[in-house]
């Protein structure tokens, strides 16, 4: 073995334990009880840190090539590192070109080589006319393919009504790809007042439960893989539910900002706080975290949407709509999740081994015999508090500035190599390295 990892505490694929890691040419090959491995290299964990699995966000916007002044890749995944998570995937939008054919599949990847600190795969885009794009994005390696049912906030990317998105899956059939959705209904989004109140009025929680609500229709007639987006109301929980009892492949996620934040809160000028949909209120926020606990929302994942300062400058009604949150995700949830009864364990479900699974990455995700050797040292009692001028992102403003956190990231493992930013040595993913 290269490398032994040995923890006292080890969030596993079985749990937690207390546990030596072996690690080879970049792979665990052993988990063993603690102290029975060894190697010419042993990393031993304080007695404050818990080693967790690498964490993976499958919903994350670098918008690199054409819009690099709002993130880019060098900038993105040095940000994810600090942050504990070893895999992101890539959105389409807000790139130019949005990776919707295999030529802007492959602009990306070439804005990407060479720079990239944690491992990217790509989602390709469904957009109106592109459905002969589709099997080629597949096959050329895009881990599922995202669209909009509303403005998605640029030109370059429209949305697709219901029956463009049957096309979509139609095109997709023979090879069972995911689709990711952005669901809110266009009938049920109004244009935004300047205040939050007007904001949040323009996009109410019945354009998801809407919306929602037709891609469980569409989950029934198809049989097709479908996924909502950053859920944000707890209206469309009872959607997922009737998918999970009838067995359907309709599947959800939600984000650290809905978990964290409410909207009696935020006050008229804070367009930080600014997504789409919108960040609800407080009993809102407690029936998404029922929500996760009885599994009908499967994933968190940040939806970084980040831009330069200016494109948030004004109010809510001309403000750009999107968190930056590439960094914070692991200690924002947990500093939720510890007071609600939650565990680690369900934390690393929720932002490492389930991403994954969502998008067909067996090898990420978890502590287990054959996954790539993606590691944080977490210490989950240790606080502080965010300081935007600490951050990685290329624009490092968020509504998270000042607001006290529980746990650090204190060291981060690509492969069973410590990400310290020095050389980029991450891998560009796609639907083979499953």
């Amino acid at each position: 073995m290269d490398l032994v990892l040995r923890a006292d505490r080890v969030v596993t694929s079985d749990g937690e334990t207390a546990a030596d890691i072996g690690v080879r040419d970049g792979r665990v090959v052993a988990v063993a009880g603690a102290g029975r491995l060894t190697a010419d290299r042993v990393v031993r964990l304080a007695d404050d840190e818990v080693l967790l699995p690498g964490l993976v966000d499958t919903h994350v916007h670098v918008n690199d090539p054409g819009r690099a002044e709002w993130e880019g890749f060098a900038t993105a995944t040095r940000a994810a590192a600090a942050g504990g998570v070893t895999t992101i995937v890539d959105m389409p939008l807000n790139s130019v070109p949005p990776t919707t054919d295999v030529a802007a599949l492959a602009a990306k990847r070439r804005a990407a080589a060479g720079r990239v600190h944690v491992d990217v795969g790509f989602w390709g885009g469904v957009v109106p006319g592109n459905p002969a794009d589709l099997r080629p994005l597949h096959d050329a390696g895009v881990l599922g393919f995202k669209c909009f049912l509303v403005h998605s906030g640029v030109a370059e990317f429209p949305p697709v009504d219901l029956a463009g998105l049957r096309a979509a899956l139609t095109a997709l059939r023979g090879v069972d790809a995911l689709v990711v959705v952005h669901a809110e209904h266009p009938q049920e989004v109004t244009e935004p007042g300047p205040d939050y109140a007007g904001f949040l009025a323009s996009r109410p929680d019945r354009a998801e439960h809407r919306a929602v609500g037709d891609l469980l229709g569409l989950a029934r007639d198809t049989g097709a893989r479908l996924h909502v987006l950053h859920l944000s109301s707890g209206d469309a929980l009872a959607h997922l539910r009737a998918a999970r009892d009838e067995g359907l492949r309709l599947t959800a996620e939600t984000c650290p900002h809905y978990l964290t934040f409410v909207a009696e809160e935020i006050a008229d000028r804070a367009t930080w706080f600014k997504c789409c949909p919108p960040i609800r209120d407080a009993a809102n926020r407690e029936r998404l975290w029922r929500g996760l606990a009885e599994g009908l929302v499967d994933v968190v994942v940040s939806d970084h949407s980040p831009c330069t300062p200016e494109l948030k400058a004004g109010d809510f009604a001309t403000a750009w709509g999107g968190v930056a949150s590439l960094q914070l995700g692991l200690p924002a949830v947990w500093t939720q999740a510890r007071p609600r009864g939650h565990d680690l364990t369900d934390v690393a479900r929720w932002m490492a081994a389930r991403p994954a699974e969502l998008v067909g990455l067996r090898r990420k995700g978890r502590v287990a015999e054959g996954c790539d050797a993606d590691f944080v040292a977490f210490a989950p009692d240790e606080a502080f508090v965010v300081d935007r001028g600490k951050l990685h992102h290329r624009n490092p403003g968020t509504p998270y500035h000042g607001r006290p956190l529980a746990g650090v990231v204190r060291r981060t493992w690509l492969r069973g190599e410590e990400i310290t930013g020095d050389r980029p040595r991450g891998r560009l993913l796609s639907g083979g390295d499953a």
